[in-house]
């Protein structure tokens, strides 16, 4: 079951055993295209949420993302703001922190993660894919779903994994070759140990997987 609501309150519906995910619908706050001209590195690191903004502001300048100070730290306000919310709901004193330009196909098969919950939002582009129960069993029998969910840009996910729940939310990166723009802005919020177990994602349907 999904619950979806334009509060974060939302996001601590899952704890209940029936959500497999939250979705914290929101309104675009900055058109943040600029951020992905050039060739920015993807930022991954692990940190309190008190120590997230310095340290992803410094980020953002040394691995070349690109726009105006402005926009920078309106960024960075948003990922603070979302990293408060995650650890609250989920317990945790540290999270990882993965910023990722994506700009290919190569993550595009449906799969639960090994965490008890990730958080994902994209900034820029496609959003992630979901499939309901009906569909997942589908895609796990070899058959094609009948309906494909998706978020919305700036929309908060948080994916329940395998660690809570023999039923956590399958989801996948959505194809975006031939897309206006071909690139998305991706933020995933996991607990510390998660990137450790990345490589043990659970896969229903061949090809990669990211979000």
């Amino acid at each position: 079951m999904t619950r979806t609501m334009d509060r974060p309150d939302v996001l601590a519906a899952i704890h209940d055993p029936d959500c497999h995910l939250a979705v914290w619908r929101r309104a675009p706050f900055a058109d943040l295209a600029p951020l992905v001209a050039g060739t920015p590195q993807d930022l991954r690191f692990d940190t309190t949420p008190a120590a997230l903004p310095a340290r992803l502001a410094a980020q953002l300048a040394r691995k070349g993302f690109g726009g105006p100070a402005a926009l920078h730290a309106a960024l960075t306000r948003d990922v603070a703001d979302l990293a408060a919310h995650f650890c609250a709901v989920m317990g945790l004193a540290r999270l990882a922190l993965r910023l990722e330009v994506v700009r290919s196909d190569s993550c595009r098969r449906f799969h639960a993660d090994y965490v008890t919950a990730r958080l994902i939002t994209t900034y820029l582009g496609e959003g992630t894919q979901w499939l309901d129960a009906a569909d997942a069993a589908r895609v796990k029998a070899g058959v094609e779903p009948q309906r494909i969910h998706q978020l919305a840009p700036f929309d908060v996910g948080l994916f329940k994994g395998r660690l809570a729940s023999e039923r956590p939310a399958i989801h996948r990166s959505p194809p975006i070759a031939g897309s206006p723009g071909g690139v998305r802005l991706l933020l995933v919020l996991n607990p510390v140990s998660a990137d450790m177990e990345a490589a043990r994602q659970s896969t229903l349907s061949p090809g990669a997987a990211l979000a």
